[in-house]
């Protein structure tokens, strides 16, 4: 048995076949350890491409990269900037899912993102003030995207692009295009929270995917599912987050409030055809609630979810049966 734990390790059971020994090689990329799993010797070069990808994409839609195309856009002073046609790809796809969830979901956050470090050796707080500041800056109807000139423009003044909310999702399904243009039939890619299987383990059986547990040792696993060249994505509380003087707050931000979301839950999965959908899809379904995130995710197409309650119970969507 193969078991995947999202955002956490590959966990390896039973062996299979000596022919089909998982062979896998990771990397450290958007502060986050993708690891990459084919099964045939013949398929290592392929590897070579999809970590290749990686690197190309850190360098187009990093933040914190000063030549990337995000930081541009982000330093130009609301000019329009010349960008590559991917960049203009994956944000159209944040932009429609920040007009699916009005606002709930909204790439333009990065002027308030950037006031909470979750990573600071003493936590802290931000200023109220910064935050009320930065809220005023965060409007996805204020890009602007020109595909006949290739420009992309912040038309609201201090706004700043962040797609960290659906970046891993469209890397992830561009490796996948990648190992099946090599001719690749069987791999797993592990961005962290996003996992990607390619087709079926080598035996025909299906990828064992665990859920992680909230707030329980890394590998813990609070439900398991059986995938078979589909895409899983997990969002929730317990991913990053800082306790100052007892209370918790997490990375996943209110665009009303600034504040962490309070949803009632402590995490959502989403399973879906493409990554870059349950990217944003466990965001905004994390953020609405179980409610209203049940409701979109019942509304639409070959896509599943589950949600994890507050009291660790799991309610899942109609087409899963745990």
């Amino acid at each position: 048995m193969l078991m995947l734990l999202l955002g956490t390790t590959l966990l390896f059971g039973c062996a299979l076949p000596r022919e089909t020994t998982p062979i896998s090689r990771s990397g450290f990329y958007f502060d986050t350890v993708i690891t990459i799993t084919v099964y045939d010797e013949k398929d290592l070069k392929s590897l070579d491409t999809c970590f290749a990808l990686a690197d190309r994409y850190e360098h187009l839609f990093s933040t914190k990269i000063p030549e990337s195309d995000i930081a541009k856009i982000n330093d130009a002073d609301g000019a329009p900037v010349e960008t590559d046609p991917e960049t203009i790809s994956l944000v159209q796809t944040a932009l429609s899912y920040a007009a699916l969830s009005n606002g709930v979901f909204d790439p333009t956050i990065g002027a308030l993102s950037s006031l909470w470090d979750f990573q600071a050796e003493e936590p802290a707080l931000p200023d109220p003030a910064d935050i009320e500041a930065a809220l005023t800056t965060v409007d996805y109807r204020e890009v602007n995207v020109d595909e006949t000139a290739g420009t992309i423009q912040l038309t609201r003044p201090g706004a700043r692009l962040d797609l960290g909310g659906i970046a891993k999702g469209y890397i992830a399904d561009r490796m996948k295009d990648a190992l099946i243009e090599a001719g690749v039939t069987s791999a797993i890619i592990n961005l962290g929270g996003n996992v990607v299987v390619l087709g079926e383990k080598p035996d025909g059986g299906a990828y064992k995917v665990g859920i992680q547990y909230p707030f329980q040792p890394e590998g813990t696993a609070i439900e398991t599912l059986e995938i078979k060249d589909e895409s899983l994505v997990s969002s929730g509380c317990y991913e990053r987050y800082m306790t100052i003087d007892g209370v918790r707050y997490h990375h996943i931000l209110d665009t009303q409030t600034g504040y962490p979301v309070e949803s009632g839950l402590l995490g959502v999965t989403i399973l879906s055809d493409r990554s870059v959908d349950g990217d944003a899809l466990s965001t905004i379904c994390y953020a609405i609630g179980l409610e209203n995130g049940m409701a979109l995710v019942e509304s639409l197409s070959d896509t599943e979810a589950v949600f994890i309650k507050e009291d660790e119970t799991l309610v899942s969507s109609s087409g899963l049966s745990l």
